[in-house]
């Protein structure tokens, strides 16, 4: 058995989930940082979900990481299914804290130590890192050299209830220091989510009728029912490459889960009037090219659902 993967008992165990899907470039840059991490007080595994990518992923991942541990699956499994299959292996094997991390992200070396700062404290159930985009993959082209690279994408989330939509504090600012304090979240990305082990037994894992967009959501409002609260840790820094995956923001796959999944997360989570109004909403989005999502939803179609 690999070095990190055994735990002391002195030492926490931390598991990084990264699923790939047709994106072993970014996978590998992403590894790279991981493989970069300090391990002050913990022991680290770094588990690569492959999402049953038609490239030659696995073969270029095992290449340049030759011990890396690989689980490939047979199908696409979308974002939720995917990394399900890796907390399941996680929990199975010990893990006290699992990080779901994007492989399109870049990782700096203390950015677990200053998760574990936060996720140690016993009210809280999951903590988020400070996210910047990569540079160069900013929304706009408004940026100076120097302030590429600090671009904020994450800096916390807020869920407005009444139109049943999340959005991200800070996106677009340039970071001068005004969200270095610790801060509760209504919820967390996905793209950078550290979770104790013991909250997902409770909760369970992501809802894997969501496929893909709002399974993050979904998680983290199950975790705040429970009790326990949401962080984000500003010292964890990530750079993400927004949107590698899935094409650029404003897809026809983005539409589709997005007017989908809103509805079944509104069925899920809110009170009759919200509901009624969301699929108030959806009826509207029937007269447009949307309207996939949103027949999916009234047949119950949902997992990958019928888009492709």
């Amino acid at each position: 058995m690999a070095k990190n993967s055994q735990k002391s008992k002195s030492r926490v165990k931390v598991t990084t989930i990264v699923l790939n899907w047709n994106g072993w470039q970014d996978t590998n840059e992403c590894l790279e940082s991981l493989n970069k991490i300090r391990q002050g007080s913990f022991d680290h595994e770094i588990l690569v979900i492959d999402n049953n990518s038609q490239d030659a992923s696995v073969m270029q991942i095992r290449k340049h990481f030759s011990s890396q541990k690989i689980i490939i699956n047979s199908q696409n499994l979308g974002f939720a299914g995917g990394n399900n299959v890796g907390l399941k292996y996680a929990l199975k094997n010990g893990s006290d804290y699992i990080f779901v991390l994007n492989n399109d992200t870049i990782v700096e070396e203390n950015c677990i130590e200053e998760l574990l700062k936060i996720a140690t404290e016993r009210q809280v159930g999951a903590v988020g890192s400070k996210i910047y985009f990569s540079p160069g993959r900013e929304y706009h082209d408004n940026y100076s050299s120097e302030e590429k690279g600090r671009v904020i994408w994450f800096a916390g989330g807020v869920f407005d209830w009444g139109n049943v939509i999340g959005s991200h504090k800070g996106v677009d600012e340039v970071d001068n220091g005004q969200f270095d304090e610790e801060l509760d979240c209504d919820f967390l990305t996905g793209c950078a989510m550290f979770i104790k082990a013991d909250i997902l037994k409770k909760t369970g894992i992501f809802d894997e009728n969501y496929f893909l967009y709002l399974e993050d959501a979904d998680l983290s409002e199950r975790i705040k029912r429970i009790g326990y609260k949401l962080k984000l840790a500003p010292k964890s820094i990530v750079w993400h490459k927004n949107a590698a995956s899935q094409g650029n923001t404003g897809s026809k796959l983005q539409d589709y889960y997005i007017s989908r999944n809103r509805m079944y997360f509104a069925q899920k989570f809110t009170h009759t009037r919200t509901k009624l109004a969301i699929y108030r909403e959806g009826m509207k989005l029937l007269l447009t090219s949307r309207r996939r999502g949103v027949i999916d939803f009234i047949f119950g179609r949902m997992g990958k659902g019928s888009w492709l």
